[in-house]
């Protein structure tokens, strides 16, 4: 009898289709950092340990920060149907149950645990959320104890093996709007084994809750973290408020990109917290100005990217000529991509959850694109000469970003719109800006 494929062996196909796969993730963002992958330990099994904030794109770019197929676990309720359990399979992802599944259901966990372990014997990188749920937000929730379970079952069972937990920070530039931005940093791993040893004097429990300590500060120190409390959005509206100014700060030292915008936005956050201590009328003075800001924009439907932009005259410039130039071709591109938009706006209202836009998104257009293609490609060699056939064939392939990128722009140039008219808002801006440059 033939022995059953386990999900971490070699697949010809998923290799295969990893190409396309991939390529697409690129092609969803404008940019992609990753930062940190010389932390990833090459002697032994890894346990990726990423945060969760973008539901199925969070996997997507844990994915291709290299070549190597990966392992992933996802919630066990997605599996009940057998034909979407078996694409899960295919795609190496296994089921995991959660506390509110129930303590019955939980106790199925230790198939999965066994799995996992088998999965790091031979090497292969398992990933999972720690978290155990996902939060559009600059911030984190408690991490669960399965990561925990699973790295000390296979510590113990692969004494000859180096074993490490990599903390992953995922910082996204919007969580809901494709075609935005995703920093990746890989954090300083942990050595399971090197931790077990140096604290044999703790219990099993007493280990699992310093380990999670530990994993939490590491994962947070890879990512924009913003503490989920009541001041939250009027942190994020004062990062947003003065990110412009203090990346010219930050590129003197050769920052640039999604580097100089994460380091700022930091450093931001540090000054805010010195001055809660330091000086609490002025840090008070800030977050009030924050909450108002924030509440005046998102009435308004004032985009972020209106009040952070780094060269607002020049960017507003070279959208308008963009757009003047490209319009014949982006009025044909937007037509033959309407079924795509037309079936994700009608996904959306099914989701309860905006966090799976992008992931509908990505999903249309990887599957539906190429679809959509063949129908026009055979059109046009039906009805035109091949010599005009080929090259519309091939002047459409890049259709849905342009066609994204044009419809994104109008929206910015409204916002822009919104915010140069709105008087009361931009005051507030100033004054954040002011206080933070008189208190750097």
């Amino acid at each position: 009898m033939a022995q059953q494929r386990k999900i971490q062996d070699y697949d010809p196909l998923y290799s295969f289709l990893r190409y396309y796969v991939d390529f697409v993730l690129k092609l969803s963002y404008r940019n992609i950092s990753y930062v940190g992958r010389e932390n990833i330990p090459t002697d032994g099994a890894i346990i990726y340990a990423p945060n969760h904030t973008n539901a199925l794109m969070d996997a997507m770019v844990i994915l291709a920060m290299d070549r190597k197929a990966k392992v992933f676990v996802a919630r066990a309720d997605i599996f009940k149907n057998p034909k979407i359990a078996k694409i899960l399979r295919f795609l190496k992802i296994m089921p995991i149950m959660r506390m509110r599944d129930g303590i019955d259901e939980v106790r199925k966990n230790n198939e999965t645990i066994e799995k996992a372990v088998d999965v790091l014997r031979d090497r292969v990188p398992f990933c999972i959320f720690p978290e155990g749920t996902h939060q559009a937000k600059y911030s984190s929730l408690p991490l669960s104890k399965g990561i925990f379970r699973i790295a000390f079952q296979a510590e113990e069972l692969m004494p000859d093996m180096p074993l490490y937990i990599v903390p992953v920070g995922l910082r996204y530039g919007n969580f809901f709007r494709f075609r935005s931005t995703v920093r990746i940093e890989v954090g300083e791993p942990i050595n399971v084994g090197a931790f077990r040893k140096e604290h044999s004097d703790l219990a099993e429990p007493e280990q699992m809750t310093l380990l999670r300590t530990i994993l939490d500060d590491r994962m947070k120190q890879t990512i924009f973290f913003i503490p989920n409390d009541e001041e939250y959005d009027a942190k994020y509206e004062i990062c947003a408020a003065v990110v412009k100014n203090q990346v010219r700060h930050i590129e003197r030292n050769k920052r640039r990109g999604l580097e100089a915008h994460f380091a700022a936005n930091k450093d931001t956050l540090r000054e805010l917290q010195r001055l809660q201590v330091d000086a609490p009328n002025v840090a008070e003075r800030l977050i009030t100005l924050g909450n108002e800001a924030s509440v005046m924009r998102h009435k308004e439907r004032i985009s972020l990217s209106s009040v952070s932009i780094k060269y607002p005259l020049l960017s507003r410039l070279l959208m308008t000529l963009f757009m003047v130039v490209t319009l014949p071709y982006n009025l044909v591109a937007s037509v033959l991509t309407l079924p795509i938009k037309a079936l994700a706006e009608f996904l959306f209202t099914k989701l309860k959850d905006p966090a799976f836009r992008n992931s509908v998104r990505y999903l249309l257009n990887l599957v539906l694109w190429p679809l959509l293609m063949i129908i026009y490609s055979i059109v046009a060699y039906i009805v035109l000469p091949w010599q005009w056939a080929l090259p519309i064939t091939l002047a459409l392939l890049p259709a849905p970003i342009i066609a994204h990128e044009a419809w994104r722009l109008v929206r910015l140039m409204r916002s822009d719109i919104r915010l140069l008219l709105n008087k009361p808002l931009r005051a507030r801006y100033r004054e954040i800006r002011h206080i933070i440059e008189q208190n750097r």
